[in-house]
């Protein structure tokens, strides 16, 4: 193996390094600090499971070079309808079904919007931000309280367990990456995010790409907006309000570059996911500040994403 492939490999697999690193920190600092370790270990599940379902998702959108900034609006949205639409036939399984539907649509309307207007993506995305964040409290408003939309906690209680959470995040997992490892979408989606002008010569349509990708983000969404019922079975305004940074924090955190294209990672997501709860976690045994938190969190966001793309600038195509 020559030095260049060396070092390739050695990078890939450095956020599986940091993972595993930061979970020997909270091992240690939880038996010294006499923590409970289950307990911790079922919240960082619980705190992780939703960020790396939709982040998933979202690493198809993140491969074409874009990104959606209005992923935690739409999985509230689609939580708050799925919670509404459950109220009425007390059915959890057409929630379920509700909450990935609705998120699908939300997806496909903004690739359509963008298509339609012929305007990048991060454009539309901001729009949708802000009308998403209203129709929440529209929802909420509709439904009486003013406040929340609330399911009885024992509807999901047989399913708020750690096996179920784990089970929904591996099955879209495997389904992700048969996808985008092992069909042609994944290899055109990578040759779009490389390079734009190649791809589109080439005859790859950005139009129907984008509508696949942003049909794979909604389904990721969606069932993050199901977990996140099952989670916490009284939805406010607040729910899944930091999701969409969260998201953008994870897949970076999981070594996938913010530029896409062929170097694009579906385990990026997970691993990025875990390892920034996990980061939480530690700082919470330091008696860290939230505040103080997001800034150490910003701080090593920009270092990966500088580390991530020292050895690439002056290389990429023109896009």
């Amino acid at each position: 193996m020559n030095k260049s492939k060396l070092k390739n490999y050695m990078m890939n697999l450095t956020p599986l390094f940091g993972l595993a690193a930061l979970f020997a920190a909270f091992l240690i600092l939880g038996t010294i600090r006499d923590i409970n370790i289950s307990y911790g270990l079922k919240s960082i599940i619980n705190q992780s499971v939703v960020v790396a379902v939709v982040a998933t998702g979202a690493v198809f959108i993140y491969t074409l070079g874009s990104f959606d900034i209005s992923l935690g609006a739409s999985a509230a949205v689609s939580a708050l309808i799925g919670g509404m639409v459950y109220n009425r036939t007390e059915s959890v399984f057409v929630m379920a079904a509700v909450c990935v539907g609705i998120a699908v649509l939300i997806g496909l309307f903004n690739s359509v919007l963008a298509s339609v207007f012929n305007l990048p993506v991060f454009v539309t995305t901001i729009a949708m931000l802000s009308v998403l964040n209203a129709l929440v409290l529209v929802l909420i408003k509709v439904n009486g309280t003013g406040s929340e939309i609330a399911i009885p906690a024992a509807a999901v209680k047989a399913i708020n367990n750690t096996p179920f959470k784990i089970a929904v995040l591996l099955l879209f997992l495997l389904l992700s990456i048969f996808i985008f490892s092992f069909t042609k979408i994944g290899r055109m989606q990578k040759f779009q995010g490389s390079n734009p002008v190649c791809a589109k010569l080439s005859g790859v349509s950005e139009k129907k790409m984008a509508i696949i990708a942003f049909a794979m983000s909604g389904i990721g969404v969606g069932l993050g907006a199901f977990l996140s019922i099952i989670y916490a079975p009284t939805l406010t305004k607040n729910t899944a309000s930091s999701v969409g940074m969260d998201v953008i924090i994870a897949i970076v955190f999981g070594g996938m570059p913010v530029s896409g294209g062929a170097r694009s990672k579906i385990y990026a997501a997970v691993i990025g996911a875990f390892s920034m709860t996990l980061l939480s976690q530690i700082m919470v045994m330091f008696n860290l500040n939230s505040g103080i938190g997001q800034m150490v969190k910003a701080a090593i966001f920009l270092l990966v994403v500088f580390l991530a793309t020292s050895d690439q600038r002056g290389k990429m195509l023109p896009r």
